[in-house]
């Protein structure tokens, strides 16, 4: 597995909620966010785009209010921050596969679930206090959102019934 694979898994991992067809170009969100035109080093340019458009387009779907603006920069902040742990344990790990014994390579991917496991308590607390501050019609269109849309979502309904 390349690390342009490990670093596609680390995002798909680190968003881990659904995302409907994103309009916005990596340029459009450049000049949105400008924060974003110069990755961190734990997160490349092309992965820090890709959270952006996330955030994004999960702003548009769930109407944010400006009421709910603030639990709404706290959970895109903790989504950034996530994106920027994995990308930064997943970075080490293809740094290290070539040199790494299967049992270091088990413990490494071992380690990767563990952040992963991690970010997801993380990113779901500051989803809870998000979601208390919705609407009751914006709490239901979160609620199908993210039981339909995610991909992940359609595979393990394939798999139990």
């Amino acid at each position: 597995m390349t690390l342009r694979h490990f670093r596609d898994a680390a995002l798909a991992l680190t968003l881990a909620f659904p995302a409907a067809a994103i309009a916005a170009t990596p340029a459009a969100m450049t000049q949105a966010h400008p924060e974003v035109a110069v990755a961190s080093p734990a997160l490349p340019k092309d992965m820090a785009l890709k959270v952006e458009q996330h955030i994004h387009t999960l702003h548009a779907q769930l109407a944010i209010t400006a009421a709910e603006q603030p639990q709404w920069d706290q959970f895109a902040q903790v989504m950034r921050d996530n994106a920027a742990q994995m990308g930064q344990t997943i970075e080490g790990r293809g740094g290290r596969m070539a040199r790494m014994n299967a049992a270091e390579n088990m413990q490494s991917y071992a380690t990767l679930a563990q952040v992963h496991a991690d970010n997801m308590t993380k990113l779901s607390a500051s989803f809870g206090t998000l979601y208390s501050a919705l609407s009751e019609e914006q709490k239901h269109l979160a609620d199908t959102i993210f039981r339909n849309d995610h991909p992940h979502h359609e595979a393990l309904r394939k798999h139990t019934g």
